[in-house]
């Protein structure tokens, strides 16, 4: 979007955002394809890749940072750029939406109503609304059929990979299915032991802490699955789960740990289906101790883990295997960690390895693949920390930019998720179908599509 006039409007007072013109989301609760799919289109290969927690004003903080500049991440450059609402659904059954004219009219309104990762995974990957703290399951228990399902009963490759646990709930919400996204344990048995997921990468080992150091695991194991589980995982690092190749016989994970073994399958022959889990305990980078409030990299990285492009290079050269094709979640996880601890410097460097990511992604469509045959999205699930500029409330005021290398003037003003829009980009041949689906429009944002498009028009497109 136009930078410069966002940032007009975010100064507008509230007097003055409202008198603009009214036009809001209407709420919708369902599981067909919206109406704008067109039935000829497809597609072989879809990436979605996931900062959890992020907003407008993430990416320009970071931008800032990085470059001194807006408009200067890869993403920004896609030819389908709208906004995307995230609302799920309340326990009274309900559906709130979003509403541009409270949104920009009272500077609490999006503190209410907001989705959590579980509900907003679940849109993204169904196309159904749920409530929060659901995995993989509508709003009154029933099972949801997640992209991933669709995509293996067409043969093709799938993994997931994140920078938090990998039973967390954006990963989870993309192949499991169970009532409360809490159920870590059962969440990683269902992953490890019944899907057909053939690659599998996060955090949640017990035996590190979180900073890669060696601790004693006990009554640590529920991210991994449980003491049972992570015997299995580790007696030879070999674990046998569900059928995954649709043979008939059940498949082994080959578990790699070290970051020399990620890097490694970044390239050359691989594993078929590959489970990695570093040797690091809830992130691979967010919770190492230091001064978490400190500029980005001033405390310095966890050297023995690896990054999450590292961990998606290796993902893309297992899965691009198949001939039919795949699909792969990557989700920088510990942004919304970061936003929730209101952890600007943190924020930012998790959100630099989530932008190198996406550069990774784009460079492996252009050697191998073409923007024909492979869809790729960036986006978030939802929106955390309230991020905007100095001196907000009760107007919104632009991040700071303090130029490259140094921190930009930035404000939190919620240490939780928010109703607030959050952007949407995408590229490939397919992606057209988003910016016809933006069909609603946000008086800051503009167009703007909702999560359960994400699902619908993915699981219309592939074949």
């Amino acid at each position: 979007m136009n930078h410069t006039k966002s940032r007009l409007i975010q100064g507008f007072t509230i007097a003055a955002i409202t008198c603009l013109a009214i036009v809001t989301a209407v709420p919708s609760f369902a599981s067909a394809a919206p109406k704008n799919i067109n039935s000829n289109a497809s597609v072989k290969n879809v990436i979605v890749l996931i900062s959890d927690g992020w907003g407008y004003n993430h990416i320009e903080a970071t931008n800032y940072y990085q470059y001194g500049k807006t408009g200067s991440q890869v993403y920004e450059k896609f030819p389908t750029k709208t906004g995307m609402s995230t609302y799920e659904v309340e326990n009274d059954g309900n559906i709130y939406g979003y509403l541009t004219k409270l949104a920009w009219g009272d500077f609490d309104y999006v503190k209410t109503n907001a989705t959590d990762s579980a509900s907003a995974a679940t849109a993204m990957s169904t196309g159904v609304k749920t409530r929060n703290g659901r995995i993989g399951v509508g709003p009154d228990g029933e099972t949801l059929k997640h992209i991933i399902e669709y995509a293996e009963e067409l043969g093709k490759a799938t993994g997931v990979v994140t920078s938090v646990e990998f039973s967390h709930a954006t990963p989870a919400g993309f192949v499991a299915h169970n009532i409360t996204r809490n159920d870590y344990a059962g969440i990683a048995n269902e992953m490890i032991y019944q899907s057909a997921v053939d690659v599998i990468m996060g955090c949640g080992a017990p035996d590190y802490d979180n900073n890669g150091d060696p601790q004693d695991p006990t009554s640590k194991e529920k991210y991994v699955g449980g003491a049972t589980t992570w015997a299995d995982i580790t007696d030879d690092f070999n674990v046998t789960g569900a059928d995954a190749n649709g043979d008939g016989v059940a498949d082994s994970w080959v578990v790699i740990r070290d970051r020399a073994g990620f890097q490694a399958m970044s390239e050359g022959d691989t594993a078929t289906r590959v489970l990695g889990i570093p040797y690091v305990y809830t992130t691979l980078q967010q919770s190492r101790s230091g001064d978490g409030y400190s500029d980005p990299y001033v405390v310095p990285l966890i050297e023995t883990v690896p990054t999450l492009e590292e961990m998606t290079r290796a993902a893309l050269n297992i899965l691009d295997n198949d001939k039919d094709g795949f699909f792969l979640m990557v989700e920088g996880g510990a942004v919304d960690w970061a936003s929730h601890a209101s952890q600007s410097g943190r924020m930012i460097e998790e959100q630099i390895d989530f932008n190198m990511t996406v550069e990774a992604v784009v460079d492996w469509v252009i050697k191998n693949s073409n923007w024909g045959e492979t869809l790729v999205i960036v986006t978030g699930d939802h929106e955390c920390g309230y991020l905007t500029g100095p001196n907000s409330d009760p107007g919104w005021e632009a991040v700071v930019n303090n130029g490259a290398g140094n921190l930009p003037g930035m404000e939190w003003h919620s240490g939780d998720h928010t109703n607030n829009i959050i952007p949407f980009f995408a590229k490939g041949d397919v992606a057209r179908l988003f910016k016809s689906a933006a069909d609603e429009k946000d008086i800051v944002r503009g167009k703007y599509i909702d999560n359960i498009e994400i699902g619908q028009t993915i699981i219309a497109a592939l074949k």
